[in-house]
């Protein structure tokens, strides 16, 4: 027998080698991580609210002015006994779009998001950024016009009143915001100002209609029938329910519901309807809960998610400000696309269920209707200004969400419940001289002893949308 042999150690210059390729490894992982944080990341890092030179800056620069589309200017930039500035707005109906910018109580709102523009830390256009270190002075303040238009933005508050809501107008061509109100408003003026700010601030944390809350785009509420647009895009776009579908089963359950799983989906009937079994037109201008309730079957939890998600659903629009996340259901079910059961399916189809939304929401699928199908991404920002000249913002495609045709199709059923001989009954507000008008109203239910949500969604003119509103 052949003795064992004591296992060959590898020689200094195989050991030194495997080193070598571990100590490269290691290295380039350090290189790759410090190029992403500083090359990729760098620009996004550097305008961040949080960091530590838009905040300094923020308490010292006078930061740059801001205006309405046709040139008003809402925000601009006074200075105190000791010379340092603090900001002032045009209108407390601005509050919940432009926010505020306080030296004690940091920025909100638009303010907030172009932190480092308005005071210079960052440029719109990414070649000022990199020449900025070599010039006499690098911080350059930019001049900001937004896309909304002050009037309008007043107009809306100010038909709002006292009561807590919202209004979302935009331009469906291009995605530019046009209104963006959230009431109550409040005094951003006094919170910026350094001789008022802790008081007033204080007040508006304590104040139970949280005016501090912009409802546009961060209240989530249950939309009720204004939701049916969005069942009705899933299931004509997908090809499970044609626009001349009718079930035989709605006429007789208009009297005594539904039956899904054990629940009766009931309907307000409306007696000049009958018991003619409706199209989808019908269906729209009557509103009726059962005919829609039926197509959300038909068409599947799976389907109306995923159409829904091509709309914005399920995570935050991408935005100039923070957007809260609308859903048709609160997922974790197995019937598909997260529903629960075939109940919850059918009572989201008209808008109640787990469904919540944001107004936001509800304003651009309303313009992805009114754009033939196109949902434009939606912005609030025209043009930035500062030493180098204007970078200009342009309108920019999110989603290619419908065919035109179909489009078409919603965009007759919704001019139908404004101005069809029964949706006139119901949408009085929105019928205008002159002008074709598409829309669908909406109350949701909320359960207990609380008022209903009342929404409307539109677009005018029918043929030619040049503007959209939800409410």
């Amino acid at each position: 027998m052949t003795p064992d042999r004591p296992a060959r150690r590898p020689g200094i210059g195989i050991a030194l080698g495997r080193v070598a390729v571990a100590l490269t490894v290691a290295f380039g992982a350090l290189a790759a991580g410090a190029g992403y944080w500083q090359v990729v990341r760098s620009g996004e890092l550097s305008s961040a609210p949080d960091d530590a030179a838009v905040i300094a800056a923020g308490r010292h620069v006078v930061r740059g002015e801001i205006f309405d589309r046709d040139g008003e200017r809402l925000a601009w930039s006074l200075t105190d006994a000791n010379g340092e500035p603090y900001r002032k707005y045009l209108s407390n109906s601005l509050s919940g779009v432009l926010g505020y910018a306080s030296r004690a109580f940091g920025s909100a709102g638009l303010e907030r998001a172009y932190d480092a523009q308005l005071t210079g830390i960052t440029s719109a256009d990414p070649v000022q950024d990199l020449v900025k270190k070599f010039r006499a002075e690098p911080s350059d303040p930019q001049a900001i016009q937004t896309t909304l238009v002050a009037q309008l933005q007043e107009a809306a508050v100010r038909a709002l009143g006292v009561d807590r809501g919202a209004v979302v107008m935009l331009d469906p061509r291009t995605g530019d915001v046009l209104v963006l109100a959230s009431t109550p408003v409040f005094d951003a003026s006094a919170v910026a100002d350094p001789d008022t700010a802790s008081q007033v601030f204080e007040s508006l944390q304590g104040d139970p209609d949280k005016p501090l809350l912009p409802r546009a785009t961060q209240g989530r509420y249950v939309p009720g029938s204004v939701f049916k647009i969005v069942p009705a895009i899933a299931a004509l776009g997908s090809g499970a329910v044609s626009a001349d579908a009718t079930f035989p089963e709605q006429p007789p359950a208009e009297k005594n519901g539904l039956l899904v799983s054990g629940y009766r989906v009931r309907d307000g009937h409306h007696a000049s309807t009958g018991s003619v079994a409706l199209d989808f037109a019908g269906a729209t201008e009557a509103s009726c809960n059962i005919w829609y309730a039926l197509a959300g079957l038909r068409t599947g939890g799976d389907a109306l998610a995923s159409w829904a998600g091509k709309l914005g659903f399920g995570e935050p629009i991408p935005f100039d400000l923070r957007t809260a996340a609308s859903q048709v259901t609160g997922g974790g079910g197995s019937f598909g696309g997260g529903f629960a059961d075939a109940v919850e399916l059918a009572n989201a189809a008209y808008g109640q269920a787990e469904t919540v939304v944001t107004p936001l929401q509800m304003a651009l699928v309303t313009s992805t209707v009114a754009n033939q199908g196109v949902l434009m991404r939606p912005h609030l920002v025209r043009s930035f200004t500062g030493q180098a000249g204007t970078q200009d913002v342009d309108p920019e495609v999110w989603q290619r969400v419908l065919r035109p045709e179909i489009a078409r199709e919603i965009a007759v059923a919704m001019q139908r419940a404004v101005e069809g001989p029964l949706g006139r009954q119901f949408t009085t507000g929105a019928q205008v001289k002159g002008l074709s008008v598409a829309g669908k109203s909406g109350t949701a239910e909320l359960g207990g002893t609380g008022e209903p949500n009342s929404w409307f969604i539109g677009f005018a003119p029918v043929d030619n949308p040049e503007i959209v509103i939800a409410i």
